[in-house]
């Protein structure tokens, strides 16, 4: 996520523009009170007399508006009070403190009347008339149909925000002077800012209630592309969808920004909002009750706003308006704002005509920004009437042909459901030029080289520059220098190379990869379709599997306790790779592996008559399947590894490895199975938990240790999610095993209700991991002497175990969000504290940039 993030913010960071404005302005603050009472007023109309320009007091009643010089007059309304109007001194900022007085003679008025005294659920008739509308949720919401299809326009537009005129001026733009021609600040809510991304999607979708289907086929769909040798396109498009997903008011939680947050509607909504009767509007049938709420925790992952509800006796929402305070658990959230827009069908239903979601990153409260706004446009609903089950069949969404064709201007401006903003009418063009200018690839090609780690040269790329240098215990000082070709040699070819030398082992490491694209796509391109026949000589730890970074990354040379056990390996393999568009993905492959013991590492027999033989090689043949199942998988696809954007849905993994002896110098016959299943689970406002469950069985008999399950162990100080970070390496080893490992995240649930802690917008962390398994006998080095001992250290005592009946079980408690990137943890170990050289506690930290 901190590479994605920082892709971005480097690619927009080139569009910059501060526009003057146009005429001097005045701004005006204040805070607005009940006149007797004393209490804030939330949500009160603040307006320039005589125009359409204004806005509304916060949850704490407090205000902000900016006027044309020309204002002398601002008027205050709310229902229930009576109305003022408070004069205006032009073109300085002022304080106006309003205090209103109760109207009696309106509030008799109100069709459902509100109370001033202190909040409560109990006899309140804001909070009885949401429940109303809970009651009512799945009659009014799409699944009320049998059937429902309707076409569907959307556009994702990305802009910078807040700039400042000295940013224009800088030398740097001297070469893009071209994207502050005839621009205008008043687009994409109304702030000085310019379009740099932006993407298009005409789709036609079904809904099915029995079985629940909706199924989106996309009929067109356009965006502004960056050269693929520096962005993944369309890992960035996946990346905007998920900060911008649909807003659904009829679902329980709506997610915002990769988080949660409870939908005003929800079932528990009474629990964690406020509500408010802000107004009667009569001006139209059914008359319908204006709905404020606020959060009852401003802390917490909930919204504010508005809600427009039917007095028709269905109790439908017919227009709602979403933000969020100020002081929500959100990193980098400066402003968020959601339009929902509903019209009656046929079948009386109110169905969406069109949902705007805003929302603006910054670092800090007057830096510059990001400015992101999906709209979403609804119309030609057709009710109840059933299609062939072939229209609801596969993936969630699909084009509906293979690949569709790319459209021109003329095409897009008949199907548009709603024109573009006058800024976003040049942003394809703009885009496409600014890639032609020499300075604007320099500064993308030092880019890839600082967050990336590659840097481009045409035909071949070198990298990655963070392997360039490490240390260990077996190479000492380690240098290592590589690269590989890129798609401007061919879109079939691939090569990739490495060469390592290490200063105390004194011996070369090298690797060597070509690989044949299938499908004539980059082979780092979603879908996979490749064969790669690879060698490889290097070093390895025994039971160290690392995600997302290189085993000889730098920062990783340090480790806690011992870490002399190693391994030098021979590695060739052939690999085919197939991924579908449904995200099922198929591996086969075959390798022949010799591996050397190195460090303190021995493979060791110990013979009849109990004298101990050194084996100086394990020599292995193996092939293998894999099959991968990741419905509805969301990722970005950086230069070495895909970047998971982890969603609901889980991901199934089935490995099976078969050993044979004989053929190429295999030493061992074995069959392995192993099953992985990783899911999210989203708990609302207590937060998330990621579990993962895996189970495995080695069959076969006098197996040596290095090719059992080997259980990944973490000896760094980094908290690593996929292994257990107060196991040793090489601690522990099975032929049958079942794990599971639980990542619970709260968000802040109880650090926000700490009156200090909150002010942090620390987030809590709870995980627990657990292992069982064991050694039948036929493999167990205790047992049975035709197999390789376990490693000793110098005191000839064993360093290696198999399970026995009581499980491995480590759990830690952290702190989240530190800074807004940190993670640290306290980790304990329960049990099997008497093998030399463990730790029953330990402190990691872990990085993650997130919202």
């Amino acid at each position: 996520m901190k590479k994605l993030t920082t892709h971005i913010a480097t690619i927009i960071s080139i569009f910059c523009l501060t526009l003057g404005a146009a005429f001097a302005q005045t701004t005006v603050k204040g805070t607005i009170t009940d006149a007797k009472t004393g209490e804030t007023l939330p949500y009160v109309n603040v307006q320039v007399v005589g125009t359409t320009i204004g806005s509304t007091s916060d949850a704490e009643g407090r205000y902000s508006l900016t006027l044309p010089a020309n204002t002398s007059v601002i008027k205050f309304t709310y229902i229930g009070y009576v109305s003022l109007e408070k004069p205006v001194t032009p073109g300085i900022e002022q304080t106006i403190n309003v205090k209103m007085a109760v109207d009696a003679v309106m509030l008799k008025e109100v069709t459902v009347k509100g109370k001033t005294s202190r909040y409560r659920n109990k006899d309140n008739p804001a909070v009885q008339l949401i429940r109303e509308v809970i009651a009512h949720k799945e009659q009014n919401q799409m699944a009320g149909n049998d059937y429902v299809e309707y076409e569907q326009y959307e556009k994702i537009a990305l802009a910078l925000s807040n700039l400042s005129e000295s940013f224009k001026d800088r030398r740097i733009f001297r070469n893009y002077q071209f994207l502050f021609v005839n621009q205008d600040s008043s687009g994409l809510g109304g702030k000085s800012m310019l379009p740099a991304y932006m993407q298009e999607k005409l789709s036609k979708v079904y809904f099915r209630k029995n079985p629940y289907t909706k199924k989106q086929w996309v009929e067109a769909d356009r965006k502004a592309e960056f050269d693929a040798k520096f962005i993944d396109n369309d890992g960035l498009n996946a990346y905007f969808r998920r900060l911008y997903e649909d807003v659904d008011i009829y679902k329980n939680d709506i997610s915002i920004a990769t988080n949660l947050l409870l939908s005003p509607i929800a079932n528990t909504a009474p629990t964690f909002y406020k509500f408010f009767i802000r107004d009667t509007v009569k001006t139209q049938t059914p008359w319908l009750i204006e709905l404020g709420f606020v959060p009852r925790n401003k802390t917490d992952m909930l919204f504010e706003g508005k809600l427009f509800i039917t007095l028709d006796g269905n109790y439908g929402v017919q227009n709602a308006y979403l933000t969020v305070n100020r002081d929500i658990n959100l990193n980098f959230m400066r402003d968020l704002e959601a339009k929902l827009e509903f019209e009656k069908s046929s079948d009386g239903r109110y169905h969406p005509s069109k949902t705007t979601l805003g929302m603006e990153f910054a670092l800090g409260e007057k830096a510059a920004g990001l400015y992101g706004q999906r709209v979403v446009n609804f119309k030609n609903y057709t009710i109840n009437q059933p299609r062939p089950d072939s229209v609801y069949k596969g993936p969630a969404q699909e084009n509906t042909t293979e690949v569709l064709p790319k459209r021109g201007d003329d095409y897009w401006n008949n199907v548009r459901h709603i024109p573009l903003e006058l800024l976003e009418k040049n942003i394809y063009r703009n885009v496409d030029t600014l890639q032609t200018i020499p300075s604007f690839r320099r500064t993308m090609d030092i880019a890839t080289l600082l967050l990336a780690g590659y840097k481009s040269f045409g035909i071949v790329e070198v990298g990655p520059v963070n392997t360039f240098y490490s240390f260990n215990p077996v190479e000492g000082f380690r240098l290592r220098f590589g690269g590989r070709t890129t798609t401007e040699l061919s879109n079939r070819l691939y090569f990739e190379s490495y060469a390592a030398y290490g200063f105390k082992d004194e011996k070369w490491k090298y690797f060597f990869s070509g690989t044949y694209s299938l499908n004539n796509k980059s082979i780092y391109q979603f879908p996979f379709h490749y064969i790669r026949a690879s060698f490889q000589r290097d070093t390895k730890i025994p039971g160290q599997d690392l995600q997302f970074v290189q085993e000889d990354n730098f920062l990783l040379s340090f480790k806690r306790g011992d870490n002399n056990r190693w391994l030098y390996n021979d590695i060739f393999k052939i690999e085919y790779i197939r991924e579908l568009a449904s995200h099922f993905s198929y591996k086969v492959g075959f390798s022949q592996w010799n591996q050397t013991p190195a460090g303190i590492l021995r493979y060791e027999k110990v013979d009849n008559e109990g004298n101990i033989q050194r084996v100086p090689q394990l020599k292995n043949t193996e092939l293998s399947l894999e099959l991968r199942y990741a419905p509805n998988e969301q990722f970005y696809q950086g230069k070495l590894y895909r970047t998971p954007l982890i969603n609901r849905s889980p991901i199934f993994t089935v490995r099976y490895n078969v050993g044979i002896k004989g053929f190429l110098s295999g030493e061992n016959n074995y069959h392995t199975l192993t099953a992985n299943i990783a899911k999210r689970y989203y708990l609302s406002q207590y937060g998330y938990a990621d579990i993962t469950t895996e189970g495995g069985y080695i069959f076969g008999s006098h197996i040596p240790f290095p090719l059992l399950m080997i259980h990944r162990a973490n000896q760094t100080y980094a908290y690593q999610l996929n292994s257990y970070n107060l196991m040793n390496f090489l601690e522990f080893v099975s032929d049958h095993y079942a794990s599971l490992d639980v990542q619970y995240y709260l968000n802040g649930f109880i650090f926000n209700k700490i009156p200090l802690l909150k002010r942090l917008k620390l987030r809590e962390v709870i995980s627990v991991k657990a292992l069982v398994g064991g050694l039948r006998n036929e493999n167990n080095p205790d047992k049975q002497s035709s197999v390789f001992r376990f490693p000793v250290d110098a005191q000839d005592k064993s360093i290696s175990y198999g399970l026995g009946r009581t499980p491995y079980v480590e759990g830690s408690v952290g702190v989240a969000n530190i800074f807004k990137l940190l993670r640290l943890d306290l980790v304990k170990r329960f049990n099997y504290l008497n093998h030399p050289g463990v730790s029953e506690w330990g402190i990691r930290a872990r990085f993650r940039v997130d919202f």
